[in-house]
């Protein structure tokens, strides 16, 4: 019979994976729910759970795999000079969008991870203003530009500014995929195709981000291993690819309309009303 030591393990590993499997996608920030939740149910210090949360987007690279099997098929062909068009520009894409992650991401993870006793509140507020600030981007990139780009009309310097985007989402608090699915509306990009890019660039991110954990936090990262055990690590990697396979198809078709505008205003005013509360009762 499995002790209850056990099942709280594996019911902690499953409450992960849907955090992470669902804030990863939307516009707000994985890395903060994770936070949140794991500093609540495994009474993590902000380092080792901040740590985890980084860790914890390897486990979202499956499910980005699986569904942008296609396109990683035709980026990998293009370094063999054996793939279309898309696929070169895929490539390129990947490339300098990556590049230009590490160079930002790595010394701001760096300098976070030795942070200790943050307020998880602030973070959240952060991100609230940060989704309002997404809400008003797209809201004026929609009505002042007729929307027409794609991975064809994009261009190098267009790359640079999504890389920039990415890396500024090491901070605790910022989205990834709201930071650069707005960049990309802002550069006049279809919200369908922004939406697509930006959640094509989480495949080398979030080996990235696994690697740079491990590297540079191996002592937190290691204490989180003891405390959730390999069965619900596991567990969180295999609800988060579920939960994000949904969540992938489903936000890609609903960014053609614009009702994706409103929800990011929702969210946007939802966190920063929990990072106030958050501040209030002292969770940090």
């Amino acid at each position: 019979m499995l002790s209850s030591a056990y099942l709280y393990k594996l019911f902690v590993g499953l409450i992960l994976g849907i955090v992470q499997g669902i804030s990863e996608w939307l516009p707000i920030s994985s890395k903060t729910q994770i936070l949140l939740v794991s500093s609540f149910l495994l009474h993590l210090t902000f380092s080792q759970a901040y740590a985890l949360g980084l860790f914890l987007e390897g486990g979202t690279f499956i499910a980005a795999l699986i569904y942008f099997r296609k396109e990683v098929k035709k980026a990998i062909l293009a370094i063999f000079g054996k793939s279309d068009n898309e696929g070169k520009l895929l490539l390129k894409y990947l490339v300098v969008v990556t590049i230009v992650t590490g160079i930002i991401a790595v010394p701001i993870y760096k300098y976070v991870s030795n942070i200790t006793g943050a307020v998880i509140g602030i973070p959240m507020i952060v991100l609230g203003i940060l989704l309002i600030i997404d809400w008003i981007v797209i809201k004026f990139s929609k009505s002042l530009h007729s929307v027409k780009k794609d991975i064809h009309n994009l261009t190098l310097l267009d790359f640079v500014f999504v890389g920039i985007a990415q890396g500024l989402s090491a901070l605790p608090g910022i989205s990834r995929s709201g930071a650069t699915t707005s960049t990309m509306l802002f550069l006049n990009t279809k919200p369908e195709e922004a939406f697509r890019l930006s959640f094509f660039a989480l495949l080398p991110a979030s080996i990235g981000a696994s690697l740079v954990t491990i590297i540079f936090s191996h002592v937190q990262v290691s204490y989180v291993f003891s405390v959730l055990t390999l069965p619900g690590l596991i567990v969180a990697i295999i609800v988060s690819t579920l939960v994000s396979l949904v969540l992938i198809s489903g936000l890609i078709k609903f960014a053609k309309t614009n009702t994706m505008t409103t929800i990011i205003l929702i969210l946007g005013i939802i966190a920063i009303l929990g990072g106030i509360i958050g501040v209030l009762v002292g969770a940090g």
